[in-house]
């Protein structure tokens, strides 16, 4: 076990140190590498915030591949009028395309398949795809005006979750546990899960790692079925009570070390041991969808009952949120529709729509929604032309990073507005563009974060997660 947990293998020349470290390193794959010791848990490296929080805790509803904004919220008739007609050179103006569409001959533009209708008492246009997510839509913020460099899955991606197309740099989320630390020290502070069954553009563990800081921050994934965390449980043979004398005398080796090197690491690597300890009650009760009623588990959905699904997560998500936990990451992939994009984009939504709107309505009865920031939307957006041959009933979109949209609800932003707005080509930003570093410093603001503030040093380099840019999108704000 000892072997297929750290990646290393005991040797007879290995020295107590050696042995030690690498043992305490292989605690990320047993107990977590993102808890934080003990000492630790009321706070991050912020003794306090930079000013007051709006919101306690994320939930970030992250749609992997490139929601096409057009045939959900951003509403654009004109697109349905110039049906086949070729993107216009000034409405393009000489912007790359990728390789998949900027060898076509054609580029003919092609409007939304689905009916827009405005919702609320703000007024927002939804598609007909979304008719749970119209229900909920006074409380929700669009930002309509989104934009990226990144024009491909992989950099595209890792921008939004890293703020760098490079991997390399910590997640959002890890940052956040960085600064802010764990609110329940029973629990991780940054959880990580990914819709089962699913295909699309591939998700990496970096994607929500900690990339130059310890390793302690990156996310913790919960997978679907009976071991949510991988090594969490006793191996057959070992009860409770043999695992506490083990980690007692493990401990006694520790404070030796400690006496002769002060290697703190050590200690965190300890203090991830018995958080483990602490979770194998406290894991088995916060994933048990079992214990809520029927009622709430009905208002997510059919699929509330498939471990791994959206649904499942949306309300799993609910559950740590009420827990404590800091940062909570879904991932639902499938959203890259090149081709067949009625049939696509209708099924996604057909997964999502129905638990997104719950995750909010139960977090808004519950108390929750007010200082929880939930977040929607992908990497970049989708095109307005058509990518391959266009017919009567199906089409497809490329990557367009040039504009997308995302929205927000809860934890201090401007319920029931719409911010920034695209030409009604939906191909460019018209006005109040906000880039990711700005959405990142915004997220960090209503966490009563000074973006410039929080930083790390690395190779000579003070770094942060909006690395030299980005400002505070106060439109955004409540």
């Amino acid at each position: 076990m000892f072997e297929s947990c750290t990646g290393y293998e005991p040797t007879a020349g290995m020295n107590r140190r050696t042995f030690l470290n690498r043992f305490g390193m292989g605690l990320g794959s047993i107990a977590l590498a993102d808890l934080v010791s003990n000492e630790a848990t009321a706070s991050g490296i912020l003794s306090t915030t930079h000013h007051p929080p709006k919101a306690k805790r994320i939930i970030y509803l992250f749609q992997s591949g490139g929601p096409s904004q057009m045939d959900l919220f951003d509403y654009k008739p004109l697109l349905n009028k110039l049906r086949g007609q070729q993107l216009p050179d000034s409405v393009r103006q000489g912007q790359r395309l990728t390789g998949m569409s900027g060898n076509q001959s054609s580029l003919p533009l092609v409007g939304s398949p689905f009916e827009f209708q405005q919702r609320g008492q703000s007024g927002a246009w939804i598609s007909d795809r979304l008719p749970h997510t119209a229900k909920v839509a006074d409380d929700l913020c669009f930002i309509k005006s989104m934009h990226t460099e990144a024009i491909n899955h992989g950099p595209g991606v890792t921008f939004m979750q890293t703020g760098s197309q490079f991997p390399g740099r910590p997640s959002m989320g890890a940052w956040l546990q960085y600064g802010l630390g764990a609110a329940n020290e029973n629990l991780p502070a940054f959880v990580v899960m990914v819709t089962k069954g699913k295909g699309g553009q591939p998700l990496v563990s970096r994607l929500w790692g900690s990339g130059f800081l310890p390793a302690k921050y990156q996310g913790l994934r919960f997978r679907s079925g009976k071991d949510p965390i991988l090594y969490l449980n006793n191996p057959d043979g070992i009860d409770s009570a043999s695992r506490r004398r083990m980690l007692d005398r493990l401990n006694e080796l520790h404070q030796l070390q400690v006496d002769a090197t002060g290697d703190v690491e050590i200690e965190n690597r300890i203090a991830q041991y018995e958080m483990a300890f602490r979770m194998q009650n406290s894991i088995p009760e916060v994933t048990d969808l079992k214990s809520e009623p029927d009622y709430v588990l009905d208002q997510y959905g059919p699929d509330v009952r498939s471990p791994g699904s959206f649904s499942a997560n949306c309300l799993l998500a609910r559950r740590l949120a009420e827990r404590g936990v800091r940062f909570i990451q879904l991932y639902h992939p499938g959203w890259d529709q090149h081709g067949g994009l009625p049939g696509g984009i209708s099924q996604q939504c057909r997964e999502t729509d129905q638990p997104t709107s719950a995750l909010i309505a139960d977090l808004k009865q519950r108390g929750l929604l007010e200082d929880t920031l939930v977040i929607w939307g992908g990497e970049f957006g989708r095109t307005n032309y058509c990518q391959g041959k266009l017919s009567d009933n199906n089409f497809g979109r490329d990557h367009h990073p040039k504009c997308f949209t995302v929205w927000m609800a809860g934890g201090g932003v401007n319920a029931g507005s719409s911010y920034g707005r695209t030409d009604d080509y939906c191909y460019n930003v018209a006005e109040n563009g906000v880039h990711i570093h700005d959405f990142h410093a915004t997220i960090m603001h209503l966490l009563g974060i000074d973006h410039e503030r929080l930083t790390h040093k690395f190779q000579g380099r003070w770094f942060r997660l909006t690395d030299v840019h980005g400002q505070v999108v106060q439109g955004v704000v409540g």
